[in-house]
């Protein structure tokens, strides 16, 4: 197969969460280990370091692989899902992964992945640390995908432990309640592995601090923590928590011994996008009139943004919206401000929730506008109608966002 061919088998082929949701879920981490083995362990190969959280974990991973990367690491990084190009979720230092790479490994090991029903983000995992042993990285940062305990990442044992916050989001998967889902959260706290808190809440911190004094792990909750102050290239509002979550990390990572100075934190949260290819965060897609997108896609994303979207100075709003089918809609839409004017659009996806429904729900929020046949048709009608003093903000979806950029 060449590469267009075993990317399309690696979509096609096996389920994947991004795609169609809740059939890709697998309840226990069997395949990957059995993958590993296969593999010859090639996650024990690497230093790690391990992020989840409902929101920021990917700006999070981000701005550490460009910090570690200033610092003159070889870094590798590992983020889900991707937005332009499957090979953007493994990167080292900020190069993706070649497409030769991913061809040879497929190929090679396709009668495997086939007779164990692997999914597909098992299998790119798999890819993913292969490839961070070829080149002998120094470190990777590695995103988890869905949850914590059970996602297909958790086969590491990293330097250190983050989680951003917690979110009511994959409720489905995860459980209905804060509490539950940071205990699926915490089931990446390793055994006497330093863990960072990004966000304090109260209704989650006790399970942290109740996993982290039954593991040994000493735990750090960032906002407790005084840390230096940085700026960053990322301009949505939301990225301060991410800087302090990082920093709060890199400081732990100093203490173990990993050599970075201030001036490489300084550097490396300066030059994020630049660094890692980071797309899709309060992203300026043109200046007049201002277009800007951005991924977030839940309450509490959404809640960040759009109080930066009411913070913005336009003389009129317009809104370009596509969301996937499993979102609860009572509780996304009433976020929206009722004086934009709508463009809704389903993002090309087999989750994608098509357009008119989307109207009409959002119609019983007083959230106006017309249905579009396709993302980049909703998009080019909001450019028509826009004057150079005009915001448009494309969001509601990783997808929505993909097709856009």
């Amino acid at each position: 197969m060449n590469y267009s061919e075993t990317i399309s088998w690696l979509f096609d082929q096996l389920p994947m969460y991004q795609r169609v949701g809740k059939a890709a879920y697998k309840a226990d981490l069997a395949n990957t280990v059995l993958l590993m083995d296969h593999l010859e362990d090639p996650h024990k190969s690497f230093k790690s370091v391990h992020v989840a959280g409902t929101n920021g974990k990917g700006s999070t991973s981000h701005m550490l692989a460009s910090v570690l990367q200033h610092a003159g690491y070889k870094v590798g990084l590992y983020t889900s899902p991707h937005l332009k190009d499957f090979r953007e979720r493994i990167r080292i230092n900020g190069a993706m992964i070649p497409e030769d790479y991913v061809t040879d490994f497929v190929g090679k090991h396709k009668p495997f992945f086939e007779e164990n029903s692997l999914s597909f983000f098992e299998m790119t995992v798999g890819l993913a640390f292969d490839y961070f042993r070829a080149e002998k990285i120094d470190i990777a940062i590695v995103e988890v995908g869905l949850g914590g305990r059970l996602d297909s990442t958790n086969i590491i044992t990293p330097e250190i432990s983050i989680i951003t916050n917690i979110g009511l989001d994959h409720t489905n998967f995860l459980g209905t309640t804060l509490e539950e889902i940071a205990v699926e959260k915490a089931g990446i706290i390793k055994a006497r592995v330093p863990v960072i808190i990004g966000e304090i809440q109260e209704e989650t911190r006790f399970v942290f601090e109740q996993v982290a004094e039954q593991l040994l792990a000493p735990i750090t909750f960032a906002e407790e923590r005084k840390l230096p102050k940085y700026s960053t290239d990322l301009l949505g509002s939301y990225q301060q928590k991410n800087i302090k979550t990082a920093v709060a990390g890199i400081e732990v990572l100093r203490e173990q011994g990993w050599s970075i100075s201030p001036q490489s934190v300084e550097n490396g949260l300066l030059n994020v996008m630049s660094s890692t290819g980071l797309m899709g965060r309060w992203q300026v897609l043109s200046k007049e009139p201002k277009v800007i997108c951005d991924t977030a896609h839940n309450t509490e994303g959404l809640k960040e943004v759009l109080t930066q979207v009411a913070g913005a100075v336009y003389d009129r709003l317009f809104i370009v919206i596509g969301v996937v089918n499993d979102k609860d809609l009572n509780k996304l839409l009433p976020l929206f401000p009722r004086d934009a004017q709508y463009f809704f659009c389903k993002p090309d996806v087999p989750r994608g929730l098509d357009a008119t429904e989307l109207q009409k729900a959002a119609v019983k929020h007083s959230l106006e506008g017309e249905v579009y046949g396709s993302v980049k048709d909703a998009y080019r009608a909001a450019l028509k109608k826009a004057n150079k003093t005009d915001l448009i903000y494309i969001g509601g979806s990783t997808f929505t966002v993909a097709e856009v950029l």
